[in-house]
């Protein structure tokens, strides 16, 4: 009786064996010819770790594929110590080492495990293909179903091919920039960088365009998609390789003397709450006015500005005894001390009700009236969408770069997109996974084209 289960056993081990190499041969023709559908070399397919790196650019998911692909290297390196340390014979316990590698394998394959499902998903949606079919990518044994099915299937063909797009992105990125205006701020922003795991990220891509004196801008953009970046890069304060300049003057090369003319309020408010309001802004007027100006001038521009922005009943009162209002306009007026020629605002109407907040962007708009360039991020855009002129659209590329989907005025968008609201337009261009319609590639494209001819 025990040699017949010991055979058994060895049959069933070996047919074991042959059905898991011919399931990973399936699954590597599968892939091979699901590599060429999308536009990349079949033979990416026999090689271990990047073959789901190539698949995670036919599928969008390309910063998914560079995670996915060091954790499979670990593993595979770490599968091989047992070869290179094996248990001493007789010994049924682990080493340190091998408790060790066991420890450090877990979260590697989980963390595999979870971004090749979140690869499939977006094979699945580049391929028109139902989310139903990811539980096949669950395991192993039926993994090899949807890489057949795709990759052999005739009817199943990519949305777009990997290689083509990014020429096509290429071939538009080549095309001119924004003419430098005399007067008004023109930006050509060719790239916007950073070092992250010992890689070049790009964070944002040929952004060019010329906004007019006495306009009023809205900054749209999902998460991630670079809206913050840019506003540091166009102000100066993050320098991107890019030509900025502001009435004839390049915030770059011209630093010092251009800091005056740009006000950044940030959303986190950074006032002393002890402080009145009018010591408030005259410490602001020392700071952001030049060294050279007499005191009694930067009085009366303190005088000024607390006219403008309905502060002077409140300028002998402490800061922390404001409404959020009041606290919002004084933030506000602290860079506004400079009178400057560009004025970007980050959600300064972040928690205020819409009679506040329709209050305070109407005070920007005849700020705008009066010749000053404005531009404003806002999470809550369309309860005053009435008082921009145009609108900006930022939005990521399948790979995860900020690029410029749309500039023009606010009807022209509701036009090009096809959507009548910011918020709707916000949600076009927004990744599947995060809510949105996953268009942003579309868009980006689209505007491209516009905008060169």
């Amino acid at each position: 009786m025990d040699a017949i289960l010991t055979i058994l056993g060895r049959v069933l081990l070996n047919s074991t064996t042959i059905l898991g190499a011919v399931l990973t041969a399936l699954y590597i023709a599968g892939v091979w010819r699901l590599l060429v559908k999308s536009g990349l070399k079949g033979w990416w397919a026999l090689i271990p770790c990047a073959r789901e790196y190539q698949l995670s650019r036919c599928a969008g998911r390309e910063p998914e594929g560079r995670i996915y692909s060091v954790a499979d290297a670990v593993l595979i390196l770490l599968s091989l110590q047992s070869y290179i340390i094996p248990l001493p014979k007789g010994s049924e316990s682990f080493t340190s080492l091998q408790l060790l590698v066991l420890v450090l394998s877990i979260p590697l394959a989980f963390t595999r495990f979870i971004y090749g499902l979140r690869i499939w998903s977006g094979l699945l949606g580049v391929y028109a293909l139902r989310k139903r079919w990811l539980w096949l990518c669950l395991i192993s044994y039926t993994i090899w179903i949807p890489a057949v099915v795709l990759g052999f299937g005739k009817k199943y063909r990519p949305a777009w091919q990997v290689e083509d797009f990014r020429a096509e992105m290429e071939r538009l990125a080549r095309h001119g920039s924004a003419s430098v205006m005399a007067e008004g701020l023109t930006v050509n922003l060719r790239e916007r960088s950073a070092r992250e795991f010992f890689q070049k990220k790009v964070l944002l891509r040929d952004i060019n365009m010329s906004i007019p004196q006495g306009h009023m801008v809205l900054l749209l953009g999902g998460s991630g998609a670079g809206k913050t970046t840019f506003l540091n890069a166009v102000n100066g304060y993050e320098k991107a390789d890019a030509e900025v300049v502001l009435n004839g003057s390049n915030m770059y090369k011209q630093y010092k003397k251009m800091q005056y003319e740009v006000g950044f309020v940030p959303q986190s408010e950074m006032m002393r709450g002890k402080d009145t309001v009018l010591n408030t802004l005259l410490d602001a007027a020392r700071l952001r006015l030049p060294p050279d100006v007499p005191a009694a001038q930067r009085r009366a521009r303190v005088d000024e500005v607390m006219d403008i922005f309905g502060l002077q009943p409140v300028k002998n009162n402490l800061v922390e005894k404001l409404s959020g209002g009041q606290k919002k306009r004084l933030s506000i007026s602290m860079e506004f001390i400079s009178n400057p020629s560009l004025f970007i605002l980050d959600e300064p109407d972040s928690g205020l009700d819409g009679v506040m907040a329709r209050e305070l962007f109407e005070q920007l708009r005849k700020i705008a009236d009066a010749g000053k360039i404005i531009i404003v991020i806002t999470h809550t855009p369309d309860r005053v969408i009435d008082l921009f002129d145009d609108v900006i659209v930022l939005a990521k590329d399948s790979a995860r770069t900020g690029r410029l989907a749309f500039y023009g005025s606010i009807e022209e968008a509701r036009r090009f997109f096809d959507r009548q609201t910011m918020e709707q337009i916000v949600k076009a261009v927004n990744r599947k996974e995060e809510g949105g319609d996953g268009l942003a590639d579309e868009f980006v494209l689209k505007f491209a084209e516009v905008q060169h001819g």
